[in-house]
């Protein structure tokens, strides 16, 4: 158990009141094994998954550090090793910010609930697509589709520019939707490195008591992003991937028998496992280190 002040707990991760150890204005940010699919926290955790999960994160934040400085901007780690003891592998120190109430969703190709609206009316909102793509199709080039920020049990809902111009102002936006893209092309560029497609991902910023942006929360983890294989990509279906979309695959499969209303069902040992492997895959070939 972690003596601070709980401040916040979402579907993966606790926030604690770090200021009494750390100093003025310093949180601490724990990733739990908990896993979130459809708007539920699920009832059976994946081992080793919140230290995946933070240690994907700091490594992340180290490499578009370059692209954040050529915005101006910074990030919100101050350290991964300054934590409690109970936090050890899956806490992180890091700067208490004015969070912006967008979802930044960057995306290089079709997937998803991007499938879905573009089947429906040919666009993401207010971004327009050509015609003939399918499920893992590569767009033109990537695209800024942001969400509404959900509370817990709530739904994300894709907006247009627009929205967020009215949430942030129209300058805060463009810097917003400028950075997003120019991060996710970093990491497309990181990523394809190693064999791996990042098809999209999603960011959080907030404001440092100066006004500056500041990248927040976790980046560029397997609950946050799709990484396909690249020597398996085939447009047209689903494609195998080192993220959550195993599971989501398996509540939605007569297997699970879930109706997507009632309380999910516990995980079988088999899920479990194979969500774990995919995991620890996606961190192994992005850093290149052994997880241990």
């Amino acid at each position: 158990m972690i003596d601070l002040p709980l401040v916040a707990r979402g579907k993966v991760r606790e926030i604690y009141d770090a200021s009494s150890q750390a100093g003025p204005d310093r949180l601490l940010l724990v990733a739990s094994d908990r896993i979130s699919a459809y708007d539920h926290v699920l009832p059976t955790p994946i081992p080793d998954k919140g230290r995946v999960l933070t240690q994907l994160s700091v490594w992340w934040f180290e490499q578009l550090t370059p692209v954040l400085e050529s915005f101006g901007a910074t990030h919100h780690l101050v350290s991964a090793t300054d934590v409690p003891a109970e936090a050890a592998g899956r806490g992180m120190l890091v700067r208490r910010l004015e969070m912006l109430p967008v979802e930044c969703v960057a995306r290089g190709y079709l997937s998803g609930s991007g499938t879905k609206e573009y089947d429906a009316t040919g666009s993401i909102r207010d971004v327009a697509l050509p015609p003939g793509l399918v499920e893992g199709s590569q767009l033109p080039a990537p695209v800024f589709t942001p969400s509404t920020k959900a509370e817990l049990g709530e739904h994300d809902e894709a907006i247009d520019f627009a929205a967020v111009e009215a949430a942030v102002g129209a300058a805060r936006a463009a810097e917003l939707r400028d950075l997003t893209l120019a991060l996710y092309g970093r990491a497309t560029e990181i990523a394809a490195q190693v064999g791996l497609i990042l098809a999209d991902t999603k960011f959080e910023f907030g404001l440092a008591p100066d006004g500056g942006l500041v990248l927040g929360d976790e980046v560029l983890t397997p609950d946050s992003s799709r990484y396909w294989p690249a020597e398996s990509w085939s447009p047209g279906a689903a494609q195998p991937s080192y993220d959550k979309q195993f599971v989501r695959d398996w509540l939605t499969s007569p297997a699970s028998g879930w109706d997507r209303v009632s309380t999910p069902p516990e995980l079988p040992d088999d899920v479990v496992a194979a969500t774990r492997e995919r995991y620890v895959t996606a961190y192994e070939l992005l850093t290149g280190r052994r997880f241990d």
